[in-house]
C-alpha cells in the first residue's frame, strides 16, 4: 500500500509551487478577498470538475488536476484569511505569504493523519466523484454557516470546512495525479 504520509507531501509540494509562482506574478493580492469570496472560488472549481466529470468532455485545455490544486490553494488562502483577517490592500510579503502557507498545511496535515487512521484510509476506496461531490457538499454548509455568521448549533466552523475540502482534494490529486486512476463515476 502507498504511504499516504508520503503521497500528501508530493501533492502539497505541487501545489505549493504554484502557489509559489503565482505569488511572484500576482503577490498577495488576495489578501484583499473575504471568506464568502473565498468559499465562491472553491464553488466554481468544484462545480467545473463536476461538470467535467458529468459531461465527460471539456472544452478549455484545464481538466480536473488544475482545477483540485485550485481548491487546495484557495482553502489554504482561506484558512489565511480566517486567521489573519481580511485586509484593505496587499499587506503580505511572498516570504511572509508562503511562511502562512506552511503553517496551515502543517495543521491539515496533522487533521489528515488523525483523520486516516480513525477511518483506516477508508478514502482510498472512494471514487474521485465522490470526493468531488463531499467537496461540494462542504461548500454549501460553508456558505450556510457564513449566512449565520458562524452562530451554529453544533457544527465545526468554517475553518474545519476549509480543511476538509482541502483534504478531499488532496486525495483526489493523489489517485490522478499520483496513482494514475482513470476517472470512474
Amino acid at each position: 500500500m502507498a504511504d499516504t504520509n508520503q503521497q500528501f507531501a508530493e501533492v502539497m509540494k505541487m501545489c505549493r509551487s504554484l502557489f509559489e509562482k503565482k505569488l511572484h506574478d500576482y503577490g498577495a493580492a488576495w489578501r484583499i478577498m473575504r471568506p464568502q469570496s473565498i468559499t465562491d472560488q472553491i464553488y466554481i472549481k468544484a462545480n467545473r470538475i463536476r461538470s467535467l466529470q458529468m459531461k465527460g468532455t471539456s472544452m478549455i485545455d484545464e481538466g480536473e488536476v488544475s482545477e483540485f490544486i485550485g481548491i487546495v490553494n484557495y482553502s489554504i488562502i482561506g484558512l489565511i484569511q480566517l486567521h489573519k483577517g481580511v485586509a484593505d490592500k496587499e499587506d503580505m510579503t511572498p516570504a511572509e505569504a508562503l511562511a502562512e502557507y506552511d503553517s496551515n498545511v502543517k495543521a491539515v496535515y496533522e487533521l489528515m493523519v488523525r483523520k486516516n487512521h480513525d477511518y483506516d484510509e477508508a478514502w482510498r476506496m472512494m471514487r474521485i466523484a465522490s470526493y468531488t461531490d463531499l467537496i461540494l457538499m462542504k461548500v454549501f454548509r460553508t456558505k450556510q454557516i457564513e449566512e449565520l455568521q458562524g452562530a451554529t448549533l453544533v457544527s465545526e466552523g468554517v475553518d474545519a470546512n476549509y480543511m476538509d475540502m482541502l483534504n478531499y482534494a488532496v486525495f483526489a490529486l493523489i489517485k490522478l495525479k499520483l496513482e494514475g486512476e482513470e476517472q470512474k463515476s
